[in-house]
């Protein structure tokens, strides 16, 4: 077994939907990157394990409308408007868990950061609660 598995950590973080909606693959992308960077300079590479629980299945399509001069010659309109896909997005229902870390007692506090700069990247508003090993947090003076 690897160190730095999800199990070998007392404490669980998750950021929540607190309303349904769609968040695009870039969004999830920005999350991704500004949480695992602002954890992993505390924690270091093996101090936490970082988990995105979504994944963009649903693209996303656009049917480019032509402006301008002779556009009414050139556009389709509505006809045939399939539409060409733009990127993807994951569908979250409310109190969807989006992302999650698994971290020791210690970096608690700074994995809470890592979720809030993450949830700034989401269209809806979010959650951030413990789901597991908030006795340790109790003990140290945490929460």
């Amino acid at each position: 077994r690897k160190a730095g598995e999800a199990k070998d950590f007392e404490i669980e973080l998750t950021l929540s939907a607190d309303e349904s909606c769609q968040i695009r693959h870039t969004a999830l992308e920005a999350a991704r990157v500004i949480s695992n960077s602002t954890i992993r300079s505390v924690a270091g590479p093996q101090g936490y394990s970082l988990r995105i629980r979504v994944y963009p299945h649903h693209i996303l399509r656009e049917n480019k409308q032509a402006t301008g001069a002779g556009a009414d010659r050139v556009s389709q309109g509505m006809r045939c408007a399939f539409g060409k896909n733009v990127g993807t997005a994951a569908r979250c229902r409310k109190n969807d868990v989006i992302v999650s870390i698994h971290t020791s007692a210690e970096f608690y506090l700074d994995a809470r950061n890592a979720l809030r700069k993450a949830g700034m990247k989401f269209p809806s508003s979010v959650t951030i609660s413990v789901t597991r090993g908030a006795e340790h947090l109790r003990v140290k003076g945490l929460i």
